[in-house]
């Protein structure tokens, strides 16, 4: 079976910007992983490699994830730097 290259690790570091920013999202909003997995109707499992940064998700699923967050999909994608900002919170 042939090996699968690893990801470019620009996409692997913008991958886990992500992940930081719905880490910081998530616990904004006082959810655990375990209920965030399951309102977008996914595993624990599944959503701790996203916000880890593990794996690529569907763009689906990162509506879902960031309709459950409470957030708009651009506030987790966003390009501008590499802090984890919180919603809300002004900076």
């Amino acid at each position: 079976m042939p090996r699968v290259p690893p990801p470019d690790p620009r996409l692997l570091a913008r991958r886990r910007r992500i992940g930081r920013r719905m880490f910081a999202a998530r616990t904004h909003a006082n959810l655990t992983q375990q209920w965030l997995a399951e309102a977008a109707g996914m595993d624990r499992s599944d959503y701790q490699r996203i916000e880890y940064g593990i794996v690529s998700p569907r763009l689906d699923t990162l509506l879902t994830l960031a309709d459950a967050l409470g957030v708009p999909l651009s506030e987790l994608v966003r390009e501008d730097d590499d802090r984890p900002e919180v919603p809300g919170s002004g900076s």
